[in-house]
């Protein structure tokens, strides 16, 4: 007995240390309030001197089911919000001394903005338009002074110089991303999404993904705003997603890049995308033999890149997510719920990229629709990551999250009646812990390219399909368990193919309902995923 003990424990130290890894850095979060902040979420940022101007968002959480309350006016932003983190300060003011095109595109949510230099640059989001009583996608650009307009809101003076705005049909995009690669714009991913929203499938709007990366270039004297549109980019496979998180990235190269991450829906399937694509000066790559499963809605996100070891790490926080970790197993739930999950994916020198989950969660279901907000003193490149290797004490405070949906349950999508969740107030400090034990961070085995486990319906009545990816035709084991470890069904594919597979299964002789293991095992790797058998 004593030697089987030994054996066990060595067994899971070894296993440990083939899913693990010890790391470079952790992150510490610590929370902070400021009085009378109030909450929001999916808002447009921008910064100067250390205090943060905030537009739009919703000052509501998830959107209602209830058509006529979903995306309600009430739940509006219509101030400019300034916030000094330091001394835990708030000023606002309204925008109603602004031109109404300009008052209902800055009141609107899921815009993609940029900052560059002193301006913000705001476009396309989705809010009420009066001249057709309904909700609609602007098709604007807003230009916005952001040290004159911090300024104004504090001192209680005009805001209306400091903004200017530009039309243009390209512009009308929601739940896309605005980034930047040396002297050119990004507008990557999202959608069109013009009339009422309603989640009961009647025909009040039209929704029209871009499928595209449109790009352009800018040039601002201050006065005067021109656009030049570039050669856009089309894939209505890989581009057709929104409300994810595109990622400013150091590539293997040393370039500047864009990585969108996940992101909703899939044109064949309503759940996220687990592979990512990859963006640089010249064109995109889709990366398919990378997965994410830990965090596939737009949340907080910190990038951070270290030039001697060339690695790229962009760590998420929470949101919503296909799959969770529970007790060391991968839970898939294609509700796809709120998550807790803090974890970081790092792409190496050879452009291998590998997901970890941290040994941190949010302390609640906090991060969706939140932001990172870098402190501008920290060493960083121009694109904003973080130069992780000038990061030389052993806590360093490199910016803030805040805001974000808080769920009071991880699935409240269909009975959401505005109770359910809340615009979060909080405020997190970001550190990055170097030089201390660090501990390890748990690889998850699919994400760079191992068996790819899927599982439909999930939850189901014990008919179910199995779908998993091979590199080398071998052996299949595929076994079901019960949480108390008793093997249900336990059987060997022999008839199986490079690429992907699918076994399908009614499992006979449930007494009842329940969670339970499946496991798809090689002669190389294993995985195992939670399902729900429902009576």
């Amino acid at each position: 007995m004593f030697k089987a003990i030994i054996s066990f424990s060595v067994f899971i130290f070894i296993y440990s240390m083939l899913t693990a890894q010890v790391v470079p850095f952790n992150v510490a979060l610590e929370p902070m309030d400021i009085p009378n902040l109030g909450g929001i979420q999916a808002y447009a940022f921008g910064q100067h001197n250390g205090k943060w101007l905030i537009v739009g968002g919703r000052l509501d959480g998830l959107h209602r089911r209830q058509p006529f309350a979903a995306f309600d006016v009430a739940g509006n932003n219509n101030q400019l919000i300034v916030i000094d983190p330091v001394t835990a300060q708030k000023w606002s003011a309204p925008l109603s001394s602004l031109s109404v095109n300009l008052q209902e595109q800055l009141s609107a949510t899921n815009m993609e903005f940029h900052q560059e230099g002193n301006y913000l640059y705001v476009l396309g989001g989705y809010g009420f338009n009066a001249a057709t009583s309904a909700r609609k996608t602007f098709e604007n650009l807003t230009a916005i002074d952001v040290p004159s307009t911090i300024d104004a809101v504090i001192n209680g003076t005009t805001i209306t110089p400091f903004f200017r705005q530009v039309f243009d049909n390209q512009f009308a995009v929601t739940g896309g991303h605005l980034k930047k690669i040396n002297n050119t714009f990004y507008l990557v991913g999202g959608n069109r999404f013009d009339g009422n929203y309603n989640p009961m499938g009647n025909p009040t709007y039209t929704q029209v993904y871009t499928n595209a990366i449109r790009k352009f270039t800018l040039q601002d004297d201050g006065t005067n705003l021109i656009i030049t549109h570039l050669p856009t980019i089309t894939d209505a496979t890989n581009l057709h997603r929104r409300d994810y998180n595109a990622v400013a990235q150091i590539l293997p190269t040393g370039e500047q890049g864009i990585t969108a991450f996940s992101g909703v829906f899939q044109p064949t399937i309503d759940l996220p995308f687990l592979n990512c694509v990859n963006i640089d000066s010249a064109n995109y790559s889709v990366n398919n033999t990378f997965q994410q499963y830990y965090n596939h809605y737009h949340c907080a996100v910190l990038p951070l890149y270290s030039v001697a070891n060339n690695q790229m790490h962009t760590v998420f926080f929470g949101g919503i997510a296909q799959y969770y970790d529970s007790s060391g197993v991968l839970v898939q739930d294609n509700n796809v719920p709120f998550v807790k999950t803090i974890a970081r994916v790092s792409r190496d020198a050879s452009g291998a990229m590998a997901e970890y989950k941290l040994p941190i969660e949010m302390p609640s279901l906090l991060g969706t629709g939140a932001e990172f907000i870098p402190i501008m003193d920290v060493p960083h490149y121009p694109n904003e990551v973080l130069k992780l290797d000038e990061l030389t004490a052993d806590s360093t405070l490199v910016g803030y999250i805040y805001g974000g949906i808080s769920s009071t349950a991880a699935n409240i999508f269909f009975t959401n009646t505005g109770t359910q969740s809340s615009a979060s107030s909080q405020i997190f400090k970001v550190y990055v812990v170097k030089n201390t034990e660090l501990g390890v961070h748990e690889l998850n085995e699919q994400s760079n390219g191992m068996l790819k486990i899927k599982v439909y319906p999930n939850p189901n009545d014990g008919r179910f399909v199995v779908k998993f990816h091979l590199d080398n035709i071998e052996n299949v084991r595929i076994t079901l368990r019960n949480v108390e470890g008793k093997v249900l069904e336990d059987r060997v594919l022999t008839d199986v193919k490079i690429g992907e597979n699918t076994f399908q299964r009614k499992v006979r002789g449930l007494e009842y309902g329940g969670i339970y293991l499946i496991t798809v095992e090689t002669s190389t790797d294993k995985v195992t995923q939670k399902i729900i058998i429902e009576d």
